[in-house]
C-alpha cells in the first residue's frame, strides 16, 4: 500500500470516528509548495479521553497503536504515532494544543483536494500556518534542516501574492520566528540563504 493510500485510510477512519483533524507537515507543504518524498505523515487532531477506546478499536486491525503513549500525549499535549503493519508507514498525531495560536491555526484549516484518490478531500493546514510551523521546526531543530528550509522557500515562491502577510507577521512575532520569516522572504525573492 502506498503512503498516500495509508493516509486516505487514516483520514477516512478519523472522519468515521468524528475526530476533527488537520493535515500538516510535509504532505501539507508538498501540496502548497514544492513536492518532496516523506517517510511519514503528520496530523493535528482534537481528541478526548473518551475517544481513546474507539480510536484504538478502529485502527488496531491494520496499525500498531500504543494506548500508554496515546494517554501520555493527551495529558501533555504532545504526540503519538500509529504504524501501518503492511507498509510500515508511520502517521504522527499531534494533540491540538490549547493555546491561542493552536486554536487559531486549527480554526483556519480548509478542506482541500491533494494528491490522493480523485475526489478525496482532507482538512489541510493553511499555507500561512504550514509556513509558520516549518519555521518553528527549523528553529527548534537548530536551524540546520535543509528540508524544512526548502519547504519554507517553496511555499513562499509557489504562494507568492496569495499569502496573508499581516497574519504571517503577527504570528511569526508571537512564536519567535520573525527573523526567519524575513530571511526566508528575502531568499524567496532572490537573495541570501538561511545562514
Amino acid at each position: 500500500m502506498e503512503p498516500s493510500q495509508v493516509l486516505q485510510v487514516v483520514v477516512s477512519t478519523l472522519q468515521k470516528l468524528g475526530i476533527p483533524y488537520m493535515l500538516v507537515g510535509s504532505f501539507a507543504s508538498s501540496s502548497q509548495g514544492v513536492t518532496r518524498f516523506t517517510q511519514d505523515a503528520d496530523l493535528i487532531i482534537k481528541l478526548s479521553r473518551s475517544q481513546i477506546d474507539r480510536f484504538i478499536e478502529a485502527f488496531s486491525p491494520d496499525f500498531y497503536v500504543d494506548r500508554g503513549t496515546m494517554q501520555h500525549a493527551l495529558t501533555s499535549e504532545t504526540s503519538f504515532n500509529v504504524v501501518h503493519f503492511e507498509s510500515s508507514f508511520k502517521i504522527d498525531f499531534f494533540v491540538l494544543r490549547r493555546n491561542r495560536y493552536g486554536e487559531e491555526e486549527f480554526s483556519r484549516r480548509a478542506l482541500r483536494r491533494i494528491n490522493l484518490r480523485p475526489g478525496f478531500e482532507v482538512y489541510v493546514q493553511t499555507p500561512e500556518d504550514t509556513l509558520l510551523s516549518k519555521l518553528r521546526w527549523f528553529r527548534q531543530g537548530g536551524e540546520v534542516s535543509e528540508n524544512q528550509w526548502r519547504d519554507v522557500i517553496g511555499i513562499l515562491k509557489v504562494q507568492a501574492g496569495r499569502l496573508e502577510m499581516d497574519y504571517l507577521r503577527k504570528w511569526a512575532e508571537e512564536i519567535g520566528v520573525s527573523d526567519l520569516l524575513a530571511k526566508a522572504s528575502r531568499e524567496a525573492e532572490g537573495g541570501g540563504g538561511p545562514g
